[in-house]
């Protein structure tokens, strides 16, 4: 991708603006005209939000919108709606065991509202505070509970089943960091203390260890900073066996989204590490070696990224996708949603962009920081943005299930295109309240609570 160093968030002011805009059109269509009893909205097909039962991971985003949107705009309309909802619909999601996504459902809401109560946002209230805090603990150990070990460690395992590892469980780490935040613990059998802290750091090392390749030689595909959606383990003897994907086009080639989840997902853990009293490390590891271990990782998904993604940033839906050999010199241009052999996947700029943005904050590094704006930036433009009042998506050209064949292929056209996914709405209406908060010189946004909130 072509990285312009002389973008300025401030620059992107009037898009962030039109986004919003736009946004609270989609929110209101889709509360209006979702028929809720089909359970969560999912995808879009020909502009409408419709449902594919999988697993129930996108609940948290449609309610999580209406909360940024708030935040993003003050109109009480968007809280009320997310919180009674939130309220209503989201406690199903607390208690799930069979899903690794509590990261997405319940800290896109219970935890977004916790931190919107904690900076004096919406009014403070001791019984409502209790209620999310509560919330929170109970997501964070349902989530940590479901554990596997391997040699030296373990990993929150995916809906697959135990010997499966996800990439983009990473940001599903963001609960039990809440968890570990609010002072809860997971107890198991004869009254065990379990770590929340101790899980993060064992699944990220997992991660970081088989989901990111970093090319030194562990197979013939060993290419510097690609991702495996899926790892497979022995669960007898905790060995990992072979990379897998569900969503991608191989094991051994990598799916952008799956991509984009390690890119924030590590770069957001580093930010937290930060705020991890060295006390809490003493028995867990040396924060050193975690820092180098989670930065070696971050940096190496934030480099493939920029150089395996097109001009604007916006990346295919696979970098290992077979028609992507039939568009000529396709990294050297813009992306084309509009070609007619493979789809694009804007879900994954909207994560990817914000993991580049918090790599270089943490870093202050401005190659990654101006990467995460130069993503933004097209991200936030024709013909990405949704402008058409009748289509229910914000960010148009995202991809759920290639492989699969879930996507809306509209008439005469070969492949999907023209359709949004409730994860990418919500990540670049959160892409978005992050720039924002930048530009107004606001605190800035993290997931996590600040010191003054948990101690």
């Amino acid at each position: 991708m072509i990285v312009d160093r002389k973008l300025k968030p401030s620059d992107l002011e009037g898009r962030i603006r039109q986004l919003w805009a736009l946004s609270a059109g989609k929110i209101r269509s889709i509360r209006d005209h979702y028929p809720a009893k089909a359970g969560a909205p999912v995808f879009t097909a020909a502009g409408k939000y419709t449902t594919r039962g999988w697993t129930e991971w996108t609940q948290g985003f449609q309610f999580g919108s209406s909360i940024l949107q708030f935040e993003a705009e003050t109109d009480a309309e968007f809280l009320e709606y997310g919180r009674k909802n939130t309220l209503e619909n989201m406690a199903p999601h607390l208690t799930h065991t069979g899903v690794h996504d509590h990261g997405f459902n319940n800290v896109s809401t219970y935890g977004s509202l916790l931190r919107l109560m904690e900076e004096g946002k919406i009014p403070f209230n001791e019984w409502e505070r209790q209620f999310y805090i509560l919330a929170l603990k109970v997501s964070s150990s349902v989530q940590a509970r479901r554990w596997t070990e391997i040699k030296g460690g373990g990993y929150i395992y995916s809906f697959n089943g135990p010997h499966s590892l996800f990439v983009d469980t990473l940001r599903s780490c963001r609960a039990l960091a809440l968890g570990y935040q609010l002072g809860h613990s997971l107890k198991g059998e004869n009254d065990q203390d379990i770590s929340l802290l101790g899980r993060i750091l064992d699944h990220a090392k997992a991660t970081a260890e088989f989901s990111v390749f970093y090319g030194e030689g562990r197979d013939a595909y060993d290419v510097p900073g690609r991702t495996a959606h899926e790892c497979i383990f022995n669960v007898k003897d905790g060995n990992f066996r072979c990379v897998n994907t569900q969503q991608g086009y191989s094991g051994f080639s990598t799916w952008t989204r799956g991509l984009a989840w390690a890119m924030l997902g590590f770069s957001e853990l580093l930010e937290f590490l930060a705020t991890v009293p060295d006390r809490d490390l003493e028995a867990l590891g040396n924060r050193g070696q975690i820092e180098a271990s989670w930065l070696k990782a971050a940096r190496a998904v934030c480099d493939f990224y920029i150089q395996n993604t097109p001009a604007d940033g916006i990346p295919y839906w696979d970098t290992g996708a077979p028609g992507l050999a039939r568009l000529d010199h396709y990294l050297e241009k813009a992306s084309d949603p509009f070609n007619e052999f493979e789809p694009v996947d804007s879900s994954a700029a909207a994560i990817a962009a914000q993991g580049l943005l918090r790599l270089g904050k943490y870093l202050d590094n401005q190659e990654y920081f101006q990467a995460g704006l130069s993503v933004a930036k097209h991200l936030f433009d024709d013909p990405y943005i949704s402008r058409a009042p009748e289509h229910q998506g914000l960010i148009l050209h995202s991809i759920y299930h290639r492989p699969m064949a879930w996507d809306h292929v509209p008439e005469g056209s070969a492949i999907p295109r023209g359709e949004s996914s409730m994860w990418g709405d919500y990540h670049a209406r959160e892409l978005a309240l992050y720039l924002q908060r930048m530009i107004l010189k606001e605190p800035y946004y993290t997931f996590f609570l600040s010191k003054e909130a948990y101690e």
